[in-house]
């Protein structure tokens, strides 16, 4: 099938809808039929298995207007490509992003179909709608497309790739296999649909920040400023299903089944908030946002505990983190840990106002609660056992609190070009002596962990009226990908 000129953007994304929904329909019916008959498909079977293309070119005839914008514009003339998968749920993404490059740039759009292959299990939903009998997988593979890691890869992310003269350039971060690869992997770990996950996201470390989400969830739900509630295992409240059992309906979703759960406050116009338990240790902390990013969310905040590294800190205390000691280790091959990660203006601003909004302190006695500075994110939970070494680094960096979280969480948001921002409470201080033992929360920490969610969220609402300016250019390079 030949490229077709799209006369607006709005036009390409339908043409993109309905080849996807064609390839995706061929392949589901060819193996119900497999599994019915036993009839493998042909070769020109295969053909419509395939993913639509998504095509830009620009060829300029005068400069474009200068733009503080941070994406949706072309490093240098040319032809720019990428394929595209469940085009109809990332409609507003690709709009975003197209509408700009045609009206500054007098960019045109071509769609037509790619020689990628949709691999079988990407074409199913849950995985189990169609019946399979006695077919294995292995069978399923000697006739359809499955899915193989060679071809899923971040090499455009970062920066990596190898540009081909003659070929086009990369149009977006991740690709149709890269992105439905991630789509199945947040439905695994988070236990809910992918198409639930809010643009405005939450990580947290610890379970008491869900209950209290759940609690904030449910009373905007009653207050009518929000739509729905959803949790692990396909638990849904809405407005009709608020009664004295909600909350318990909520908490008792099988959000133990799964590794990093995920709750998602649903608000009208698409402006809602999803919070992930994303448990300890930088891992986590990779793995989630690695498949997270391909949804493109506006902004993620770490909103979780640390060790209070100061003895003027106290149990409870606040800490806005402007720099990160990266001891994570993880990422050390894609941002080695010489390559600077900045604090981004806007979230830090945010984050700073809501924290005097929501505890009303402000000046030295906001000052006294809200530390700003250094935190050190180790891979090591016993890094307190190589004290000696330690110490030394601590010093260096002026650190003043340590996690297993934040410090990857934000070099994510840099190397996958998604704004983040860290705001951690003081949950105990390892070097003062007040070390974590079963029971050592007191009604001020108790406290503490509402007014930090507020907090939270408060920032993340500040951040929406900022606009596309938190889309920050300190995430781009000098040879980015038109889209965000």
């Amino acid at each position: 099938m030949s490229f077709e000129t799209a006369a607006t953007p709005e036009a390409a994304v339908d043409r993109l809808e309905r080849l996807y929904d064609e390839a995706r329909s061929a392949l589901r019916g060819d193996l119900q039929r497999f599994f019915d008959t036993g009839e493998a498909p042909t070769p020109d079977d295969r053909e419509r298995y395939r993913y639509p293309m998504l095509r830009v070119t620009y060829e300029p005839s005068k400069l474009p207007a200068a733009t503080r914008r941070g994406y949706a514009k072309f490093a240098v003339p040319g032809i720019y490509s990428t394929t595209v998968t469940q085009p109809a749920e990332f409609r507003t993404y690709l709009l975003d992003q197209l509408k700009p490059l045609v009206a500054e740039y007098g960019a045109t759009i071509e769609t037509g179909v790619s020689t990628q292959e949709i691999p079988y299990p990407y074409a199913l939903e849950g995985g189990d709608e169609l019946g399979r009998g006695k077919i294995t997988a292995a069978e399923l593979a000697r006739h359809f497309p499955t899915p193989l890691l060679a071809l899923v890869g971040d090499e455009i992310a970062d920066g990596s790739y190898e540009l081909i003269e003659g070929e086009p350039r990369p149009l977006s971060l991740f690709d149709a296999v890269r992105v439905d690869y991630s789509l199945r992997r947040l439905v695994h770990y988070t236990g809910t649909d992918w198409r639930a996950v809010q643009p405005w996201v939450l990580l947290t470390n610890y379970h008491r920040y869900v209950d209290q989400f759940v609690r904030l969830g449910l009373a905007e739900i009653e207050a009518g400023t929000a739509e729905a509630l959803i949790a692990p295992g396909g638990i849904r409240i809405d407005r009709d299903g608020i009664d004295v059992s909600a909350a318990e309906r909520v908490m008792s979703a099988p959000w133990h089944r799964f590794q990093m759960p995920a709750y998602h406050l649903i608000r009208k116009g698409g402006e809602g908030v999803t919070l992930v338990n994303i448990g300890v240790g930088p891992s986590n902390a990779k793995n989630i946002t690695d498949h997270l990013a391909v949804l493109r969310p506006n902004c993620w905040l770490m909103v979780g505990h640390c060790g209070g590294l100061r003895q003027t800190q106290i149990i409870g205390d606040y800490v806005l983190a402007h720099a990160y000691l990266r001891q994570d280790r993880i990422l050390d091959d894609l941002v080695p840990p010489d390559i600077p990660i900045p604090a981004l203006a806007e979230v830090q601003v945010a984050l700073q106002q809501a924290a005097a909004d929501i505890t009303g302190e402000k000046g030295d006695r906001l000052k006294q609660r809200l530390r700003t500075g250094t935190v050190v994110t180790q891979d090591d939970r016993n890094w307190e056992l190589q004290w000696t070494k330690e110490r030394r680094r601590i010093n260096l960096s002026r650190a003043i609190a340590v996690d297993m979280e934040s410090g990857t969480i934000a070099a994510q948001g840099y190397r996958l070009r998604v704004p983040y921002g860290t705001l951690l409470c003081v949950s105990d201080k390892p070097l003062h002596g007040e070390i974590k033992l079963p029971g050592a929360a007191n009604a001020f920490y108790e406290r503490a962990v509402g007014e930090h969610l507020r907090i939270g969220l408060d920032a993340l609402e500040k951040l929406k009226e900022a606009g596309a300016t938190i889309h920050s250019r300190k995430l781009r390079s000098f040879d980015e990908p038109p889209f965000r």
